[in-house]
């Protein structure tokens, strides 16, 4: 059955008792209700949606196949109404849903509380068709006491909760389906539009324009190290030169992203020769504390987690990306450790806030426990219907002590959070001090000059104790309990320089989003909804439109083409105001204020919806699309300006069908007309792309570097960067004869040790002898050959190989040792991959405990621990690829489970027949 758990045989029903079907999303969820749920309960899973709109053609159904909408799924002359299939992977759900309704009195419906649970319910509604009473069963945490409640205490389906999220899902569909092909034509196949995922897009593209266009600034201060006496304590402190003559000395917040001063700035620029002519004039100065000010410090715990907060924090302090932590959470919330997590409130029961309290005074004491319960309620712009926040289920939280022996590592690291956070919150402030001095000298050259020292000590650490937030390592900043000590100072106390140190700075370009800052800013922007954001921010990265350098987040130039092309042409669509005035539109659904035809008509085909220029009012998305494709010019959108060579010359990034290159003009009378062009490193940032690095592509370009001629052939050898990897291969001559077929040049990849710019004419002519004949094999005198292969170094005889240590054996490898290692049993699979060196070796996985290493397999790099191997994607690299990133690619599988094995098809006949007996 479809996840199928009763907790006792399900039966006759004593009494009058009716025979309840209770359907949720998953196995594990129904597992876990199941035990709280009687024994006339019977507890089934749907594994998620199991109808949507089709995916291709294929699948729309034949009835519909002439209709000039049909490609859309969505019959926009008529309503709008979906065309809903069950879809190819569901349709055994469904067929075993409806045999398990055949049995019992009433149907529940126990998806989650949401817009896609109440999606879910209503697709269940329409598919099994029931024709027993359908009650909705709504919970927000899976518990006994929850679950009961939620048994006894049903309600009906929220129509306007299914009409909001089908209005979501068909406007994406039609906005995805009708920009998509405009994509396709001007840039390249296979890329996709979204309205959430090209806001997206542009947002990280955005930042990184802003990164290209920086000119960094210099600026020099002088830090001093001060003496206040044997008595005090601390006895040394810091400080910095913070004015001269009354005028305050320039810091990075004073300058443009130009690198010039602010216009109006009044503030003094020291240079590194005058800021080393004042340090020496203060040497010896007497300095005098000029000023102390004291205030009281007090720190309010932070709210109990969000979805979206959840996911910055988790980034932030577990390394978690988006995608991971919602994952783990859902598997937390499935097994009854916390409750739900896709929720935009950050408000606590009382009972909740009862058991936060109780623990944190068994914890920490009666003092550190907030003399009132905390209530944390926010007005969420655009929220979706709010449950609670997210925190440890149940009535008495379980500490992370108490659960660590029933969850894995990633799930106890998340779940620990969770706790901390929540009974942090309602724990007392954190007290303490905060003290600003400043300390005046006159230089020998008689400038008056300002030192400035600031300092925070914390009396009392409050919920500081529990639970200290992060902050962003792409944005710096400092913790919540950090302390910088000072000394007890008094107005006109005289200290000593011990030390005066010029100082230089440089202005830094505004940090790359990473996935808890674009989550962050998302939520700010109001667009999209949090409990979106990990798939999103996941198929941006899927599409190719952004990668991964460490944690931060940067644009491909596909992503630049793709974000100009809809910026110039369909500038509403990726505009960031009317993005989220729209998400507004939609919550007007969900809250039943808005009719759902009405609104897509207006969107689709126009009309006086939204705010002033919006789609709708602009005359839809239909004409939007529809008008003008023609005309836009797809060579300029896939060209990218960057700068001008020494020669005037400007250098583009063009996007190509193949990916990304440099162009510039050639030399000679008609520059215009012979193009240089250069292929670009798929990990080579955008903002990192400057004219030196250009001149060194330039200097490789996509015809090749010469290494000479082969003194064999007399055919010049090249070295060419290709689309599959470094390369060498020769120039042949044009055939004489025109419509003579050309002769095939001879090719060899690099070695993984060479590259283009370095190799040598010897190492090329080596790589194009290959293969290399080893001998004949004695016994069925076949050829032996040695290779060089997409997978690496092999011998070759007949259709029968075996890898090769490394990549130097080609040409040492003997006719004997060839022997032997055929006369080994082949290794296939994951034998052959573990004979193979390394690519890589990593750090510990902090799971396993076990070292990490990249290994090259037959479907591309993949990572192991040695037990658990997960594949690289499309946006990692084996050279780039980081400790964290891999432990998050192991994670990530160890999450999703072995691979179900595959089942042997039967018959008709037998699948009849073992129905049958299951029933008996």
């Amino acid at each position: 059955m479809a996840g199928t758990t009763k907790t006792k045989k399900s039966g006759a029903t004593n009494g009058s008792e009716p025979r309840r079907l209770v359907i949720v999303e998953s196995p594990a969820k129904a597992r876990k209700i199941a035990s709280y749920l009687g024994r006339n309960f019977v507890v089934e899973s749907s594994r998620g949606h199991i109808r949507d709109l089709p995916r291709k053609a294929a699948e729309v159904p034949a009835k519909y196949k002439g209709e000039a909408w049909s490609n859309l799924g969505v019959n926009v002359d008529n309503g709008f109404e979906p065309i809903y299939i069950v879809t190819p992977d569901k349709k055994s759900t469904v067929t075993e849903l409806k045999e398990a309704l055949k049995s019992v009195d009433e149907l529940y419906l126990a998806t989650d509380g949401d817009r896609e649970g109440e999606a879910i319910a209503w697709h269940l509604i329409e598919a099994l068709k029931p024709k027993v009473p359908v009650r909705r069963m709504v919970f927000h945490e899976i518990t006994e006491s929850a679950i009961r409640a939620a048994a006894e205490q049903t309600r009906d389906l929220d129509q306007d909760l299914v009409d909001a999220q089908e209005t979501r899902r068909i406007l994406d569909r039609l906005y995805g389906y009708e920009v998509s092909p405009v994509l396709w034509k001007k840039i390249m196949r296979n890329l996709s539009a979204g309205r959430v995922q090209s806001v997206a897009t542009r947002i990280v593209v955005d930042r990184e324009r802003e990164r290209m266009k920086f000119v960094s600034a210099s600026y020099w201060d002088i830090s001093a190290r001060l003496d206040a006496g044997a008595e005090a304590d601390p006895r040394n402190f810091g400080a910095r030169l913070l004015s001269v003559d009354g005028t305050r000395l320039a810091t990075g917040r004073d300058f443009t992203q130009g690198g010039e001063l602010k216009a109006g700035a009044n503030v003094l620029r020291l240079d590194e020769p005058e800021a080393r002519r004042l340090a020496d004039a203060l040497t010896g100065a007497s300095l005098t504390v000029s000023s102390v000010e004291e205030k009281p410090y007090t720190r309010r715990p932070y709210a109990p987690f969000m979805t979206s907060t959840l996911q910055q924090e988790a980034g932030r302090k577990l390394r978690f990306s988006a995608d991971r932590a919602m994952r783990i959470a859902q598997r937390l919330y499935e097994n009854g450790y916390i409750t739900y997590m896709r929720t935009d409130s950050t408000t606590l029961s009382e009972t909740a806030i009862a058991a936060a309290r109780s623990q944190a005074r068994e914890l920490y004491g009666d003092a550190y426990v907030s003399p009132q319960p905390r209530q944390y309620n926010r007005k969420v712009k655009n929220a979706q219907e709010a449950h609670e926040a997210i925190r440890p289920a149940g009535e008495v939280f379980r500490t992370p002590g108490q659960v660590a022996g029933e969850l894995e590592s990633d799930e106890f690291r998340l779940y620990e959070l969770i706790w901390q956070r929540t009974v942090a919150s309602q724990m007392a402030d954190a007290r303490g001090t905060t003290m600003s001095v400043r300390i005046t000298g006159t230089a020998a050259s008689g400038e008056e000059c300002t030192f400035a020292a600031s300092g925070r000590t914390i009396t009392f650490p409050g919920f500081l104790r529990a639970y200290v937030e992060a902050v962003d390592s792409e944005e710096g900043g400092e913790a919540d309990d950090a302390e910088r000590r000072l000394p007890h100072l008094t107005k006109g106390q005289g200290v000593t320089a011990t030390e005066l140190t010029p100082d230089g700075h440089t202005t830094s370009p505004p940090p790359r989003y990473t996935e808890a800052s674009l989550v962050k800013t998302l939520e700010e922007l109001g667009i999209g909804r949090p409990s979106t954001y990990a798939s999103i921010i996941n198929t941006i990265q899927d599409r190719g439109y952004v990668w991964k350098k460490g944690s931060a987040l940067v644009p491909s130039w596909i992503a630049f083409s793709v974000v100009g092309l809809l910026e110039r042409h369909f500038g509403r669509l990726v505009d960031y105001d009317f993005t989220a005035a729209m998400e507004d539109e939609l919550d007007r659904i969900a809250a039943g204020e808005q009719e759902r035809t009405e609104w897509l008509t207006g969107f689709y085909f126009g009309g006086e919806m939204g705010a002033e220029g919006s789609v709708g009012r602009s005359g839809g998305l239909k004409k939007l699309v529809g008008s003008g494709v023609d005309t836009i010019d797809a060579r300029e959108i896939n060209s990218i300006p960057l700068f001008t060579d020494e020669a005037g010359r400007t250098i583009v990034v063009r996007v190509g069908r193949y990916g990304p290159y440099l162009e510039r003009d050639g030399d000679g009378p008609d520059p215009g007309g012979n193009p240089q062009r250069a292929n670009l490193p798929e990990d080579l940032p955008p903002d990192e792309l400057t004219v030196e690095i250009a001149e060194k592509l330039f200097a490789t370009p996509v015809e090749g570097r010469s290494l000479g001629t082969d003194p064999v052939t007399g055919h010049e050898i090249v070295a060419k960067e290709g689309r599959f990897g470094p390369y060498v291969t020769e120039v042949l001559p044009e055939p004489e004869d025109p419509k003579a077929k050309k002769a095939k040049p001879r090719t060899g990849s690099l070695f993984k040790s060479m590259a283009v710019e370095s190799v040598s004419l010897e190492d090329a002519l080596r790589l194009l002898s290959l293969p290399r004949v080893v001998g004949n094999d004695p016994n069925s005198g076949e050829e032996i050959t040695a290779q060089n292969g997409r997978y690496g170094p092999y011998l070759k005889k007949g259709t029968d190989s075996r890898s090769l240590a490394k990549e130097e054996d080609i040409f040492t490898v003997t006719l004997d040792e060839a022997l032997k290692l055929y006369a080994e049993p082949k290794r296939r699979g994951r034998q052959a991959a573990a004979s193979a060196p390394p690519l890589k070796e990593l750090g510990a996985d902090p799971a396993s405990g076990k070292p990490m290493i990249v290994k090259d397999g037959r479907f591309g790099p993949y990572v192991t621990d040695g037990e658990v191997n997960a594949s690289l994607r499309k946006a990692d690299s084996v050279e780039t690829l980081t400790d964290e990133r891999a432990a998050e690619l192991l994670a990530e599988k160890r999450a999703k489970g072995p691979a179900p094995k595959r089942r042997r098809a039967t018959t008709k006949s037998t699948t009849k027949r073992a129905t049958a007996k299951s029933k008996s």
